[in-house]
């Protein structure tokens, strides 16, 4: 053993009952089951690291430092007449102490507090599932009838009135958070189109520091919970006094481009406005007019918008592949509910439409002339920065997209042209819903920060959110320093400390939204599979553990585990991560055949046998 150190890290539980302090400089220290006892997942803790003769680090005297969670979820059981909460194993690795009223077997929610557990609410069945996820990751809905009322629209003089132009809305039926309009503008001598892209003035109702504003910023993001939504503002005002509703006066903020006829933005102007939607149209509904000519979908007012507003987006698109990157337009799977028991009825692919392929297309060109006209003029925003991959993980991307009976051969390295020129070989393929999470796996999530940098995944030197300020918090934040340049003001030198800790702070609950809203996913796929126990399934390995390989089955999206010991004795994984060695061998991107061995609901997860 090296000389023992102290260090901070987080706490990671595993289901075999031990733990890892993950430190802040990268090391992984293994934490025995006695020493994990007292804490939870998430748990910020120090200890003292050791250092083994194989070069293997554990932690022990740990010490509590700060604790994210403030509440638990779990089962009432009872030993030798004391009562305990059986908490979720990747949680905790123990069951606490409970306090308070609830029968042996009840689901309950209970509040921490000295080192045990108090019970609060007793959850009825339909909801535990919901719940589960929640109280994991520390998500909360807004109090019913939470008070606004003291909340009123700033009246401004100046802003440009758009009233009587044509604007309409382009979203899924199911969305009530309506954030940005769009209206399209006649060509003119030359060939260019104005396009306008308008989104609601967030911070003209909720005001910087005010406590709506607080609690916002403490969310980051609305989280996206099949069954629920968990939105950042409350619903009194993402679905109504903010929402691009038809018909309703709404202030926005827009950012007005000027495209010419080969896709170049050629001018940009940002402006504070006053619009009237004219009209709420869906995906399908814009699709089936424009790609399928039914003319009866859309009102004959709206037709030139929607008509130009293709014209538009297919001249960006001449731009997006000359430079390279992946266009989001792709297959997800969704899970229907039913309504009274909000169990699992069925699973879906969900096909993204033209519309959504052109709408996408807008706000990334508002996003990314919004990046400039910032820099341009000096002013600090956040930025969204998307690092290109490592030579180990083009290589691993290499070896996998083989697998699934593609040759990409990209070099030494991968620019964002060749990844395009990759995308188009599979996009339209079957295997593309596995093969684009391999590849979203493999080129690791976009972050925010306080300098722009390149967004590696869409091939842009400048991008940030500013076109869902309802939805998310760093798009407020980037409409606030829009509007202060506006509004005359130049002195930004103190901001910069400010946004990098904001930035930091979103990261995390940016984080721990998806995380939440695949484990719901998960846990809904593993209870759609209880029935299907023994069925055999065909899939792609699209992920490869120390533990085993993650398989995504090609019927419904689910992914569902290959365990290790399935492949026989002195099972490895190698050092590039796209093979896993045992007696039997499995590879990234390899096609499987399985069958649904066993699932676990709670954990999420569906455990599969090689068929």
């Amino acid at each position: 053993m090296t000389s023992d150190e102290r260090a901070v890290g987080r706490i990671e539980v595993t289901l075999r009952g031990f733990g890892f302090l993950e430190t802040e400089d990268g090391r992984s220290a293994f934490v025995s089951p006695p020493d994990l006892n007292a804490f939870l997942a998430g748990d910020l803790a120090e200890g003292t690291l050791a250092l083994d003769d194989r070069g293997r680090w554990s932690a022990r005297d740990l010490r509590l430092v700060s604790r994210d969670h403030t509440e638990l979820f779990g089962s009432v059981v009872a030993r030798r007449g004391q009562l305990f909460l059986q908490v979720d194993r990747t949680v905790a690795n123990t069951d606490w102490p409970l306090d308070g009223s609830a029968a042996v077997g009840l689901q309950v929610i209970a509040r921490i507090e000295s080192g045990r557990a108090i019970v609060t609410e007793i959850v009825n069945e339909r909801d535990a599932a919901l719940t589960r996820v929640m109280v994991r990751y520390g998500l909360s809905d807004y109090a019913p009838g939470i008070d606004v009322s003291s909340v009123t629209v700033s009246a401004r003089e100046g802003v440009r009135d758009l009233r009587n132009v044509v604007t309409v809305t382009i979203d899924a039926p199911s969305t009530r958070d309506i954030d940005d309009a769009v209206t399209v503008l006649e060509p003119d001598a030359e060939g260019a189109i104005r396009v306008l892209v308008s989104i609601a003035d967030v911070d003209g109702v909720v005001r910087a520091g005010a406590t709506l504003d607080r609690e916002a910023r403490h969310r980051g993001t609305s989280v996206y919970l099949a069954g629920r939504v968990l939105p950042m503002l409350p619903p009194q005002l993402s679905e109504d006094t903010l929402s691009l509703l038809p018909e309703r006066e709404r202030r926005v903020l827009t950012c007005e481009l000027r495209v010419d006829p080969v896709g170049n933005v050629t001018s940009v102007d940002m402006y504070e406005a006053l619009i009237r939607s004219d009209a709420r149209v869906s995906y399908d509904e814009a699709t089936a007019f424009l790609d399928h000519g039914k003319l009866d979908e859309v009102a004959p007012d709206l037709r030139p918008t929607l008509l130009r507003m293709r014209t538009v987006a297919a001249r960006l698109g001449v731009q997006r592949s000359l430079r390279g990157g992946i266009e989001v337009d792709r297959e997800e799977s969704a899970v229907h509910l039913d309504e009274e028991t909000a169990e699992p009825l069925g699973v879906s692919r969900k096909e993204n439409t033209s519309a959504h392929l052109w709408i996408e297309r807008l706000m990334v060109a508002a996003n990314e002339a919004v990046a400039k006209w910032l820099i341009e003029r000096g002013v600090p925003a956040l930025f969204r920065v998307h690092d290109a991959p490592t030579l180990l993980r083009v290589q691993a991307l290499e070896v996998s997209a083989r697998q699934f009976g593609f040759e990409p051969a990209f070099g030494t390295r991968l620019t964002p042209l060749a990844l395009s020129a990759f995308e188009s070989q599979f996009r339209t393929t079957d295997v593309a819903p596995a093969l684009y999470q391999v590849l979203s796996r493999l080129l690791g999530p976009a972050r925010y920060q306080s300098q722009p940098q390149l967004h590696f995944g869409l091939a842009s030197n400048a991008y940030l959110h500013f076109t869902s300020p309802i939805r998310r918090y760093a798009d407020l934040v980037v409409h606030r320093a829009v509007k202060r340049y506006l509004r005359g003001e130049r002195n930004f030198s103190s901001d910069e400390s400010d946004l990098e800790a904001t930035a930091l702070h979103l990261n995390n609950r940016t984080h721990i939204a998806t995380k939440a809203e695949r484990e719901r996913l998960r846990s809904l796929f593993a209870q759609f599979y209880t029935t299907r126990i023994g069925e055999r399934e065909e899939g792609h390995v699209v992920a490869l553990k120390p533990f085993g390989a993650v398989v995504q089955l090609r019927s419904s999206g689910a992914v569902g585990t290959i365990a290790a010991e399935a492949l026989g004795k002195g099972v490895k994984l190698d050092a590039l991560g796209v093979e896993l060695r045992g007696e039997k061998s499995l590879r990234l991107g390899m096609p499987v055949s399985v069958k649904v061995a066993g699932v676990d609901v709670s954990l999420g997860r569906i455990d599969l046998s090689i068929a």
